[in-house]
């Protein structure tokens, strides 16, 4: 099990069971969302347990998923698919270590022209079965 939050705590939750490798998006609206680029482990929805969301909030990112995010100190904590059987959590809102490693890069032609890709790390630069914009 891992335990995590948002900066101000208000939003407390417990992941229980394996943690995807993580994936990271540069995608123009995860790039907004988190003043940079997301990068997210992924667990079952039910595997992602709430101890406390007094602040919690969801917010319609496109037609087809939502991004969940604390109405008080604005952590960017979650991006769930509707359709979709998981809920990808933001990685540095997971307390301790993960132990997870950085398995693919998405969207990079979307990316900044700020910063680089690191040498080594697996790109998917076509676009995704997933409404981004």
């Amino acid at each position: 099990m891992h335990t995590g939050s948002c900066l101000c705590g208000g939003v407390e939750f417990e992941l229980h069971g394996h943690l995807r490798d993580i994936l990271v998006c540069h995608c123009t609206q995860c790039r907004k969302t988190s003043g940079h680029y997301w990068a997210a482990t992924n667990v079952p929805r039910d595997k992602l347990v709430f101890t406390k969301h007094d602040t919690l909030r969801w917010y319609a990112s496109s037609k087809s998923a939502e991004r969940g995010f604390c109405q008080e100190c604005g952590a960017s904590l979650f991006y769930h698919v509707h359709d979709g059987d998981g809920i990808s959590v933001a990685a540095g809102s997971i307390d301790g270590d993960t132990h997870c490693v950085t398995g693919e890069h998405w969207f990079t032609t979307m990316k900044g022209d700020y910063y680089g890709l690191p040498e080594g790390d697996k790109v998917r630069s076509q676009k995704q079965d997933i409404d981004v914009e």
